[in-house]
């Protein structure tokens, strides 16, 4: 019921302005929707830009050089000249009568874009140099692969097998999977997976390290030899069984069992490593961090990209506006923009690095001082607390841009690494940890290499609390082999050996 005295709101009427809140909200939706449209595309750019390393952006700043008209580079700073000269930022003499006398059919050719008159210039003929690039590991094996004599059904297997081919030259599918994938019959998938493994490096292909190890020695004519047959029946037992017990099992004298080891270690575990990488690019500091006093300072490193400013004679030329074509007018607004916003992002991009550099150098100041062995325990997330900015801005900023310091030439992402924690109570970087392992293997003796097991309780005796396979995994990023393949006995173990196998006493008993 309705409370008495209280004027009865009809039903029309609540419609009508539910309507009108209605069209409100949708209105102003629109225009929160076309705002959206319009800054989109300007993040998206200033985000690549942010990425960019300062020799893709020096790239980019030239060509736009060429393509903007109402971009222009500043070579130098000139005083200003009160009766004629224009300021840098586009406020000059807006009432100079030579800009009216400007012909901008002449300027402005059929296809719409804008060209300064000049005078033609000679031009002379140049070849360029060809940069020399290296193929890659697919591109490597296509090639031998299109100089074999298949058909084309065959070809196209072959393409996918490829395609299917890791950095390190194994295969990570099995020839069942490629099969169902390829809707073709596993016989001819596995025929031409053989044909694969017989291309170059040895040992491409293969699906694991035995069946890797097994082609390089089959390809080089070992199929026969004892170094075969280790591979393909003890591979797994080689860290368990000495050299003495592995010439027993095989029926062979120690002498032969070490010289089958000493030729298997000259085999790649990685078919591919090492030969198909990227050709070198040279590397270009985005930032330089010099000490200066007590202080370390950080430079941006732009000394190579042209500084550009909004060409004043054409910016007044639209504030007057003068032009009498209106599409002439809508393209140099736009170019106007244009040149704005790259501006903007240059001078943001600038000043982001800058600002996140200037945090890791404080955050990492026991590396400045005193090298990498002191680098501390770091992760973006703190570095983007400190600055307050988002973790995926400190990325873009640290990937594949460097910064120059009287330590060297480092990746700005080397500052970031987990800690470890220790004992103590403090972390250990990661880096240290790697580089203890690292100096452990270089000091240990070769008749008995250290093992992953022996590593993780060294470094726990050294109160580093990490797990076994961490240290396998840390090992592998190092490219250290297993300890199984760097085992190498000396000759006073050779005789030890032999007189233990022939059940005799050592020369040292005696």
């Amino acid at each position: 019921m309705d409370s008495p005295g209280r004027p009865k709101v009809r039903p029309t009427v609540r419609r009508v302005k539910e309507a009108k809140t209605l069209n409100e909200a949708i209105m102003k939706l629109g225009m929160e929707m076309r705002l959206r449209q319009t800054l989109a595309p300007q993040l998206i750019q200033s985000l690549k830009l942010l990425q960019m390393p300062i020799l893709k952006l020096e790239q980019l700043v030239r060509h736009e050089l060429s393509t903007n008209p109402l971009l222009e580079e500043a070579e130098r700073i000139e005083e200003p000249d009160e009766a004629t000269s224009t300021s840098a930022d586009g406020e000059g003499d807006q009432n100079d009568p030579q800009l009216d006398k400007i012909d901008w059919e002449d300027y402005l050719r059929d296809d719409g874009e804008f060209h300064p008159r000049r005078e033609r210039e000679p031009q002379e003929e140049r070849l360029e140099k060809t940069p020399v690039r290296e193929k890659t590991l697919y591109e490597h094996l296509l090639d031998q692969l299109h100089l074999s004599r298949l058909g084309e059904e065959e070809t196209r297997v072959g393409e996918y097998i490829i395609g299917n081919i890791d950095e390190n030259g194994y295969l990570v599918c099995s020839a069942e999977e490629m099969a169902s994938a390829m809707d073709a019959p596993p016989e001819q998938v596995s025929k031409i997976v053989s044909h694969v493994q017989s291309f170059d490096p040895l040992g491409v292909g293969a699906r694991d390290l035995r069946e890797s190890l097994l082609i390089q020695l089959k390809e080089k004519g070992f199929e026969d030899s004892l170094a075969y047959r280790i591979v393909r029946d003890h591979l797994n037992d080689l860290e368990k069984k000495s050299f003495t017990q592995l010439s027993r099992t095989m029926g062979v004298s120690f002498e032969e069992v070490q010289t089958a080891m000493d030729f298997i270690k000259t085999l790649s575990p990685r078919p591919a490593m090492g030969r198909f990488v990227p050709a070198a690019t040279p590397v270009v500091p985005d930032l330089v961090v010099e000490k200066i006093g007590e202080e370390y300072v950080v430079f941006h490193n732009d000394k190579n990209v042209p500084r550009l400013r909004i060409n004043s004679t054409y910016r007044a030329l639209l504030k007057k506006g003068s032009l009498r074509s209106g599409e002439t007018r809508t393209y140099l607004e736009g170019k106007l923009e244009k040149a704005r916003w790259l501006l903007n992002a240059i001078n943001q991009r600038r000043s982001t690095m800058i600002k996140v550099m200037e945090k890791i150098v404080d955050e990492q100041k026991e590396f400045f001082e005193h090298g990498p062995s002191r680098l501390k325990p770091l992760t973006m997330e703190a570095i983007a607390e400190r600055v307050e900015m988002n973790v995926a801005t400190i990325s873009r900023v640290s990937n594949g841009k460097y910064v120059q310091t009287h330590q060297g030439i480092f990746e700005i992402k080397y500052f970031f690494n987990t800690g470890v924690p220790r004992e103590n109570g403090e972390d250990l970087s990661k880096r240290n940890v790697k580089q203890f392992i690292s100096d452990y293997i270089r000091k240990e003796n070769l008749s008995s290499p250290l093992s992953d097991q022996q590593i993780y309780e060294r470094l726990k005796k050294r109160g580093i609390n990490i797990a076994r396979r961490t240290v396998s995994k840390y090992r592998e990023e190092l490219k250290i082999l297993p300890a199984r393949f760097r085992k190498r006995m000396v000759k006073s173990q050779v005789k030890d050996s032999q007189a233990e196998s022939a059940n005799l006493p050592s020369s040292d008993s005696t």
